[in-house]
C-alpha cells in the first residue's frame, strides 16, 4: 500500500476515527485504527458498539490495508511537519515519512480488524447538521448514568409528522427538543447510547449540510457525506414520556434565561459536592426569591420574573435547574408548576412544543 496526503487533511480523518476506537480492549486491533488505500483513502475506528468510518482526499498509487495503533498513529501525525505525507506499508510494516521525518512502525493484519455492522436502509430520517447537533447538545445533559437502566442511557429519537423529536431522561429531570426533519418510513422510533451521541454532536457541523439517519433492526447508521457513524441500539422499555410529563399546571410564570441563572448560579457559590444544598426557591408576585444554606454559610438573591407565583415555595436541585436553564434554546421561558412536590416544567415563553425541560423537585427541611 502507498499513498500521499497532506498533512492537515490526513490528521482530521485520523482524529474523527479515533473518536470510536477502544482505549484498551482485549482485540489488540480494536485499539487500532484501519487504514485502507483504493479507489479513496478510508479510515474506520470501531470499539465493538460505536464504529467511525472517514474518507480522506488522498493520491493512492498501491492499494492496500493495515492497522496501526490509534493513539500512536495520531500523536505521531499530529507532530508532522505541515507538508505531504508519504505512507506506505509492506505487509504489517509501515513506513511513514513527511519532510525530514521519517517514522517505521510495527502494524497489525487488517483482516485481524472485525467488520462495520451492516444498516439496512429501509427506515431513514434526513436532518439539517446544524438541528441534529442541537437537538442532541440540548439534550444530551440529561441521558442516565445509572447502567441499572441501560435504556436511559440513551436518548429517545421519534419522528412523525414531519418533526424529530429527542427525548432524554435521568429520574430526576427530562430534556426533550423538536426540530424539522424528513422522514421515510412509519412508526420511527430508536434509542441511541448517549457516548455515540456526544460522538455525533462533536461530527455534526453548524452548517445546512444534511445528514441521514439510517435505521436498522439492531443498529442506527448517521451518514455526514464522507463520514459514518454506526452504533447500536439500546432495547427496553423507554419512559412513556407523554405520560410523565404534568400539563395541567395552574401557576405560570415568565422570566429572562440569563436573569434567572445569573441568580441561580450567585447562590449556588457555597453549594459544591461535599456540601450539597437544595435551593429554596419561593415564587411571588413579579418576583423569584432563591436562597441556600449550606456549612459554609448561607446565600439569598432575588430575581425579577413576570407573573404571580401564589407564594408557591419549592426546592430544587441547583445543577439540575441551571441546566434545563442554559441549554433551553430561548431568552425567555414560561415555567409552569402545581405544588411543592410536583415537576417544574419550562417552556417556551410563547407555550410552543421546540423544547420541554422537566425538573423534579427536592424535599425541604422546615426551618432551613
Amino acid at each position: 500500500m502507498k499513498f500521499s496526503c497532506e498533512k492537515a487533511i490526513l490528521q482530521a480523518a485520523v482524529n474523527t476515527a479515533a473518536r470510536a476506537v477502544s482505549t484498551k480492549s482485549s482485540i489488540p486491533a480494536l485499539e487500532g485504527i484501519l487504514v485502507e488505500a483504493g479507489e479513496v483513502l478510508r479510515l474506520t475506528g470501531y470499539n465493538l458498539e460505536t464504529g467511525i468510518r472517514t474518507e480522506a482526499e488522498a493520491e493512492v498509487s498501491e492499494a492496500g490495508s493495515v492497522v496501526l495503533n490509534a493513539r500512536l498513529f495520531s500523536e505521531l501525525v499530529r507532530r508532522l511537519p505541515d507538508d505531504m505525507v508519504v505512507f506506505r506499508s509492506e505487509g504489517d510494516n509501515v513506513h511513514i515519512k513527511c519532510g525530514m521525518s521519517e517514522f517505521n512502525l510495527a502494524g497489525t493484519a487488517a483482516d485481524e480488524f472485525p467488520e462495520l455492522p451492516l444498516v439496512d436502509d429501509k427506515k431513514s430520517i434526513v436532518i439539517e447538521e446544524r438541528l441534529l447537533k442541537a437537538l442532541i447538545g440540548e439534550t444530551l445533559f440529561a441521558v442516565s448514568t445509572n447502567e441499572s437502566r441501560p435504556i436511559h442511557t440513551g436518548s429517545l429519537f421519534e419522528a412523525e409528522d414531519g418533526r424529530l423529536t429527542v427525548v432524554s431522561v435521568d429520574g430526576y429531570r427530562l430534556a426533550l427538543r423538536r426540530e424539522a426533519a424528513v422522514t421515510n418510513g412509519e412508526g420511527i422510533s430508536f434509542v441511541v447510547p448517549g457516548q455515540a451521541l456526544s460522538e455525533v454532536e462533536k461530527i455534526a457541523s453548524d452548517e445546512e449540510k444534511m445528514v441521514t439517519i439510517t435505521i436498522g433492526n439492531r443498529h442506527i447508521m448517521f451518514s455526514f457525506g464522507t463520514t459514518v457513524l454506526i452504533s447500536r441500539r439500546l432495547e427496553g422499555e423507554f419512559l412513556d414520556y407523554k405520560k410523565a410529563i404534568p400539563r395541567s399546571n395552574p401557576i405560570t410564570v415568565y422570566g429572562d434565561c440569563r436573569q434567572l441563572l445569573s441568580s441561580i448560579e450567585r447562590v449556588s457559590l457555597i453549594i459544591n459536592e461535599k456540601m450539597k444544598s437544595p435551593l429554596r426557591c419561593v415564587f411571588d408576585l413579579d418576583s423569584l426569591k432563591i436562597s441556600t444554606v449550606t456549612a459554609i454559610g448561607s446565600a439569598a438573591d432575588e430575581c425579577p420574573i413576570q407573573g404571580d407565583g401564589q407564594g408557591l415555595e419549592i426546592g430544587f436541585n441547583n445543577r439540575y435547574l441551571i441546566d434545563a436553564l442554559r441549554y433551553a434554546p430561548a431568552d425567555r421561558v414560561r415555567i409552569e408548576m402545581n405544588t411543592g412536590v410536583s415537576p417544574c416544567i419550562i417552556l417556551p415563553e410563547d407555550g410552543g412544543d421546540q423544547f420541554l425541560y422537566m425538573v423534579l423537585p427536592v424535599r425541604l427541611k422546615a426551618g432551613v
